[in-house]
């Protein structure tokens, strides 16, 4: 299945066998999660507020590592680095709800087939 190369299917699989019934749950409170946390990477830019920027992609850092989205991980570490720096871009929140997108699309497919 090659749509979902955004996403670690081992740590997928691991998940959902341990989470049984809740991964579902799970998933969707990621996701929605993920949505507002990337709202408030928007308000921390928008703001210039480096250190609620950093702090909001570090906690989607960690949730996107757990569920399996590597990318997204990435780019949320970059992107704390750079608020941590004090160095805010808008091309960082945008690479992040780029991969986002991603992510939930593949997830959402990803629940359909298993």
């Amino acid at each position: 299945m090659n749509e979902i190369s955004h996403l670690d299917h081992e740590a997928l699989s691991e998940l959902q066998e341990v989470m049984e019934d809740e991964f579902e749950i799970l998933i969707s409170t990621f996701l929605q999660d993920s949505s507002e946390r990337i709202q408030h990477l928007h308000q921390a830019l928008e703001s210039e507020a480096a250190d609620d920027f950093s702090k909001a992609a570090h906690s989607l850092k960690g949730s996107s590592i757990n569920i399996g989205a590597t990318v997204l991980g990435e780019r949320c570490k970059v992107a704390e680095n750079a608020g941590r720096a004090g160095q805010l871009s808008p091309d960082q929140v945008v690479a992040i709800e780029e991969e986002f997108t991603l992510v939930e699309a593949q997830l959402k497919a990803y629940l359909k087939h298993h």
